[in-house]
């Protein structure tokens, strides 16, 4: 079930990474309910182990194409992300002192946390794109204008999963011209 897991992950990511069109040093965030993908309540079921088929699923990916993962706590640490510090300060995002834990923050980003090179916890960002996996409502931490993004799979383990991408705001009116690449 983990390296399924690890596979959907891959594909998920690949995927979203095709239509966002990213950057090397843009922000990829990525909220996990371990147990929603374990096929249990969200918040019930909290696991290090499928933590880690999904980190292991996408991280590598994101890292080869220099794209920073940030990776998204529950609502007990207030929806903090962890991300690596040379990406907060990339982005002049001011650090908060807090270690996510399983139960406090979540099994995903408590992976995160420790598989980082110097991980650093922020309040917010603005990221250019994203992948919920069980309902744990990232939007709160993407760039307007988000678009939804659909994949040819709709789950990670039992996990439904929603994703998207960001485009800059239209301005001007019917007379204005849009940069197609941008959109």
């Amino acid at each position: 079930m983990l390296d399924l897991i690890k596979t959907q992950a891959e594909q998920a990511v690949i995927q979203l990474l095709k239509a966002a069109k990213l950057q090397s040093g843009d922000l990829f965030i990525v909220g996990c309910s371990t147990s929603e993908v374990g096929g249990h309540q969200i918040g019930s079921y909290s696991s290090m182990e499928i933590a880690a088929a999904v980190f292991a699923g996408i991280y590598p990916i994101l890292k080869e194409r220099g794209i920073f993962l940030a990776a998204q706590c529950c609502e007990h640490l207030g929806r903090a992300i962890v991300l690596e510090r040379r990406a907060a300060e990339r982005y002049h995002l001011e650090a908060v002192n807090v270690i996510p834990q399983p139960k406090a923050g979540g099994s995903f980003p408590t992976t995160a946390y420790q598989h980082f090179e110097d991980p650093a916890v922020v309040e917010e960002i603005r990221a250019h794109c994203g992948m919920d996996i069980g309902g744990t409502l990232i939007g709160m931490h993407l760039k307007r204008v988000a678009v939804p993004v659909r994949l040819s799979m709709t789950k990670i383990g039992e996990a439904n999963i929603v994703c998207a991408r960001t485009r800059p705001k239209f301005i001007g009116g019917p007379r204005a011209v849009y940069d197609e690449n941008l959109m």
